[in-house]
């Protein structure tokens, strides 16, 4: 098995993330209040629809603290991508 090939159920590594993406994770956050989490890299994993773990910087601003955090959002086949989990790492 090569490093690109991704076991059925399992996480691809993080990539750098397409336009598409990045509008998942726009369509996900809008309305989301006090941190801010600009993505970096995403690693996916198929299941009926997609689950996503995008790696962020993260900041409250005003503040100039920065740390990681990974951002999870699931889409589904049908519907509006949405957060099921964020973790401070």
């Amino acid at each position: 098995m090569s490093n690109n090939e991704t076991i059925v159920g399992g996480w691809t590594a993080y990539n750098a993330i397409t336009s598409a993406e990045r509008e998942i994770f726009n369509k996900a956050m809008e309305g989301f209040v006090g941190v801010s989490y600009m993505p970096e890299t995403v690693s996916t994993q198929v299941v009926a629809g997609m689950n996503y773990r995008f790696k962020c910087e993260a900041s409250m601003p005003p503040s100039e603290v920065l740390w990681e955090a990974i951002v999870e959002i699931y889409q589904p086949l049908k519907g509006i991508p949405h957060i099921t989990n964020i973790t401070k790492i």
